[in-house]
């Protein structure tokens, strides 16, 4: 292993193929599974992930822009790649000559991607969005059946799919997610009368796919489940999930802070006993939110120590306990497990106020990604 630098992220692929098996025990053997990889994967490295979840049995891929599919398509994947989302109009070309299936939720975007296939000669897949209750993008359901029926006379277009997606999946027995499912469901029907029948009908993320097997449809979208993290509590008992990610630094500077020796900008912790500090090289800029300054652990030796001062930019601080040998070049753990300890990655969110996807996201790619 050769670093240029004292902090990366470890990705445990073996732990993604673990999960994506887990999934597949929840859902009927003639269900697909698309692997949502956007944002690089949940910050894990798209490629990689994209590799072990078709490895373990996905059908095809997710993601939320044109670039990250065509970073699938140079990487050389010929299954089928996704736009969870309507992209620019004046993104069909490479739509088209990238076999990147798109989104739809616009007429506009639609009679452009007719008019993008028809020159190329080619039948472009699509998807059609519905808005079912979250109110971001979407056809809404009462206009679908009519919009499926304008796009079918479209020439050089296949409406392959209709999906929605759920707000608040996440909560058992929430009546917005049943009212959102009413109306899917209602909306699907109405096509069927219109002699309407979309081959792959889906709206299952991570938490719907775990808690909700009356919407699992034709496939199901799994995302931060596929990383052994879990998109809410309810979750958890239902299905075992690995964690595949990893954050690890090395100490790079130990110093002794005297008596009254404050730490860090600010100052805002001052040593009540001469303390050993240990410098470790990452911040705020490599994902580790400045908000948690003060109030986050890093485990050295197999021990918790405890992060003092404020977060820097590049660099963070940390007391070493007493009976804690630490030399330069320990293996520090800000997310993992080292020895019998761990800090998942669930605690540092609820530390910081926020959600596992953001941190995992957030891991910045100025850290070197080491795949086992």
């Amino acid at each position: 292993m050769s670093y240029r630098r004292y902090a990366w992220v470890d990705v445990d692929t073996g732990a993604i193929a673990a999960n994506v098996a887990a999934i597949k025990t929840l859902i009927p053997a003639k269900t697909l599974m698309m692997a949502v990889v956007k944002a690089d994967g949940y910050g894990h490295g798209a490629v990689q992930t994209a590799t072990a979840a078709l490895q373990a049995g996905a059908d095809r891929l997710g993601v939320a822009t044109v670039d990250e599919a065509i970073e699938l398509r140079d990487a050389g994947f010929a299954v089928p790649v996704q736009l969870l989302s309507e992209p620019p109009v004046d993104s069909v070309d490479v739509l088209v000559e990238r076999d990147i299936i798109p989104a739809v939720t616009t007429r506009e975007f639609a009679h452009a991607l007719s008019v993008a296939a028809s020159s190329a000669g080619v039948t472009a897949l699509l998807h059609i969005k519905i808005d079912s209750g979250m109110s971001r993008i979407g056809v809404r359901p009462e206009e679908a059946p009519e919009f499926a029926l304008w796009l079918r006379n479209l020439p050089a277009v296949d409406t392959e799919g209709v999906f929605t997606h759920f707000a608040t999946a996440d909560v058992l027995g929430d009546w917005d997610f049943a009212r959102q499912l009413a109306r899917f469901n209602k909306a699907i029907a109405e096509l069927h009368t219109e002699g309407l029948r979309p081959r792959i009908v889906h709206a299952a993320n991570s938490a719907t796919t775990v808690l909700h097997p009356e919407a699992h449809f034709d496939m199901v979208r799994p995302g931060i489940i596929l990383y052994g993290l879990h998109p809410s509590n309810a979750t958890h008992g239902v299905i075992d999930l690995s964690p595949a990610m990893s954050v690890k630094a090395r100490v790079s500077y130990l110093k002794t802070v005297a008596l009254g020796e404050g730490v860090s900008y600010g100052l805002t912790w001052r040593a009540a006993a001469p303390t050993v500090v240990a410098t470790i090289p990452l911040g705020y800029a490599d994902g580790v939110h400045r908000v948690l300054s003060g109030n986050m652990d890093v485990l050295i030796s197999g021990k918790r120590c405890p992060q003092i001062g404020r977060v820097c930019m590049d660099q963070l601080m940390v007391e070493v306990p007493g009976g804690v040998n630490v030399s330069v070049g320990d293996e520090v753990v800000i997310v993992g497990r080292q020895d019998h300890e761990v800090i998942p990655l669930d605690e540092l969110a609820e530390k910081a106020g926020t959600i596992n996807y953001e941190l995992a996201c957030g891991f910045s790619r100025r850290m070197t990604r080491f795949y086992r």
